[in-house]
């Protein structure tokens, strides 16, 4: 290691135009307490790759410089540095704040620079770089081929699309989205089955050789997700409700169709659907009344309109709430029967409805039935629910915190049994919220001892390394996980499959240096910001600060990474996007992919995101600021003032 000359020279003065002499451009004296600083954070870098290197042998030869990089970025960041960025900004260098992908390379950078201007020698050390600005941004360039294909034309960032179920039969879907500019398919297997993965594979594979462009195949295995179990339908009960104006007026009255009981045929025009006894059915003419009471006692009636071969189409002015107790009365006298029940009526989604303060209690059975007794020792119903991974139980403590449906429900967990904890709902709108089935269950505070990999996904690893040409690793937090992974791939046949950790709990974030060195032992690798889950983990409000430090970590490990979750979500659902999804959309290009999200729109979201990506790739590259021409101004030839 090099160490700075120990003799100061004095740089010439200019001479002086006055009486009183010019101050010197600089502080020598400071400038060599900065070198000073610098030599010795230079030697901890080292001193830190050197300690990793018998672990770094093991990684892919691909990944060897960029993990020497990482571990002097992931050094650099052991301790605050802003009192030294200020020193060097003070006597005008650049700082070490966009040195991620090339830090050693940067730190000798600026120390020649404080060498040349005190008058120091200087011989660039250059055996010790890993790797200098353009050599990292060419080894990101090329990790990011290997594992998400070449980047079409004009567009430097990937655009990744979820498939929906409907792609497994629907050639023209993924014809379209190829069309639109998908890079990436991405089948999750938390869904459907082997069948539609290989359905839509197939379909992916066709589409791409027909518009003759590269499209690549990512395969989520599910991973233990930790979801609420089934909850009882509610009681089937059909709202009839026709279209008032703002004074409460009938625009359109509810079109309700009434058939056969049991028959599926739709009745023209109807917007919802009864089942009636046929035979009195068959007595109705247009003009009838039918007469009923709802399920508030309310009385209603309902006109007949139309007749056709299916049914009766009939119109309802007033709000009226159907249920099977509900009987239609034939107005007009004449031929039997007059009444008629109903049948076939919609059963509401099951759901739990919970409140602030109240109590919920998660169970390892569906089947346990938890009350508890009050102080007037009635028994009373718990709202209660299973889960899916009923071996958390033994991992989860009283204080920690649980969070259901994506973070719309929050609690405590207050007792924990063999079989069940209860938690006090702690987050929740004034006017309560309704829990439903197969929802996702949070746990931030929990050491959960759960693999990444289940019996399942390790079945399902055999379709992935047939159809797949990169494989995403559900809920990985550990090291291990990874090696799992690798084992049943080479198992396989295919260890050089590309390996994308998604990054969506608070201990894959904690643990991410240990991840991402584990990744580099494969030839490709990537990490994906799910974005959604990490929100619900580590606090809405710090969700802005972690992924910009997992950006920056991947950064330093010449690591690609997919940004995820929400990406323009509204307007390929909706048609419209917010301004804020806007926004974020555009934050996206510091990635080298984006995913989005079925969605009835997605097609439009796509071109949005083609169109965003191009526009901000002149002006962004990562942190850098491009500082392309502003051609939307022009250069004022006066001022004036008012």
């Amino acid at each position: 290691m090099r160490t700075p000359a120990a003799a100061k020279k004095t740089m010439p003065r200019p001479a002086a135009a006055s009486d009183q002499q010019l101050e010197a451009p600089w502080d020598e004296t400071a400038c060599d307490a900065i070198i000073e600083q610098l030599w010795t954070l230079r030697g901890k870098l080292l001193a830190y790759e050197k300690s990793l290197a018998p672990h770094l042998e093991n990684l892919d030869p691909g990944y060897r410089t960029s993990a020497r990089n990482f571990a002097h970025y992931l050094r650099l960041r052991q301790s605050d540095r802003r009192p030294l960025q200020e020193s060097l900004a003070r006597v005008g260098l650049s700082s070490l704040g966009r040195a991620e992908s090339h830090v050693l390379a940067n730190l000798d950078k600026v120390l020649g620079i404080l060498h040349r201007m005190t008058g120091k020698p200087w011989h660039p050390p250059l055996e010790d770089e890993p790797v200098g600005m353009e050599s990292s941004r060419k080894l990101l360039e090329r990790h990011t081929d290997e594992l998400l294909g070449a980047p079409p034309p004009e567009r430097a960032v990937r655009i990744m699309v979820t498939l929906p179920t409907e792609a497994a039969a629907d050639f023209g879907l993924i014809r379209g989205l190829v069309q639109s500019g998908m890079d990436i398919a991405r089948i999750n297997c938390a869904h459907d089955g082997p069948d539609e993965w290989r359905a839509m594979a197939a379909n992916v594979r066709r589409a791409a050789k027909a518009e003759r462009r590269p499209v690549r195949i990512l395969m989520d295995v599910g991973g233990p997700k930790l979801r609420t179990g089934s909850i009882p339908a509610g009681a089937p009960v059909l709202k009839l409700r026709p279209l008032r104006d703002e004074l409460g007026r009938v625009v359109t009255p509810c079109l309700v169709g009434l058939r056969p009981a049991g028959a599926s045929l739709p009745v023209a025009g109807a917007t919802a659907h009864v089942g009636v006894d046929a035979a009195w059915l068959e007595q109705l003419k247009l003009g009838d009344h039918l007469d009923l009471t709802d399920a508030r006692g309310a009385k209603r009636c309902l006109l007949v309109v139309l007749r056709e071969d299916e049914g009766v189409l009939a119109e309802c002015a007033r709000t009226a709430y159907l249920v099977p107790e509900t009987r239609l009365k034939r107005r007009r006298k004449g031929a039997r029967p007059r009444t008629s029940g109903v049948s076939d009526l919609p059963s509401l989604e099951g759901t739990l409805q919970l409140v602030r303060g109240g109590i919920l209690r998660l169970t390892r059975s569906a089947n346990h039935v938890p009350v508890f007794k009050s102080r007037k020792k009635q028994q009373h119903p718990v709202p209660a629910v299973a889960c899916t991974l009923p071996e958390i139980f033994k991992d989860v403590c009283v204080g920690e915190r649980i969070w259901f449906d994506d973070g719309r429900i929050g609690g405590v967990i207050r007792r924990v049994e063999k079989d069940w904890l209860e938690a006090e709902i702690t987050h929740a709108r004034d006017c309560g919220e309704k829990l439903a089935g197969d929802k996702g269950i949070n746990l931030p505070d929990s050491q959960l001892k759960l693999p990444a990999l289940t019996r399942k996904d390790l079945d399902d690893l055999a379709v992935v390394a047939q159809e797949a040409d990169l494989v995403g690793l559900s809920f990985v937090q550990h090291a291990s996980d990874i090696a799992t992974l690798r084992a049943g791939l080479r198992e396989l046949g295919k260890p050089n499959l590309g390996i994308v950790l998604k990054i969506e709990t608070r201990r894959a974030f904690e643990n991410l240096p240990q991840l991402l060195f584990a990744a580099m032992a494969s030839k490709a690798a990537g990490i994906m910001i799910a974005r959604g889950d990490l929100a619900v983990e580590c606090g809405y409000e710090r969700l802005a600060e972690v992924q910009e430090e997992i950006l920056w970590a991947a950064e330093a490990a010449h690591m690609p990474v997919i940004w995820a979750t929400q990406v323009l979500e509204t307007l390929a659902k909706t048609g419209f996007p917010s301004r804020a999804e806007i926004t974020d959309a555009a934050m996206g290009e510091r990635a080298e992919c984006v995913m989005l999200n079925k969605g009835p729109h997605i097609t439009e979201a796509m071109r949005t995101l083609d169109d965003i990506l191009r526009r901000m790739q002149a002006h962004q590259a990562k942190k850098r600021s491009l500082l392309r021409a502003l051609r939307a101004w022009t250069l004022p030839s006066e001022i004036k003032s008012q």
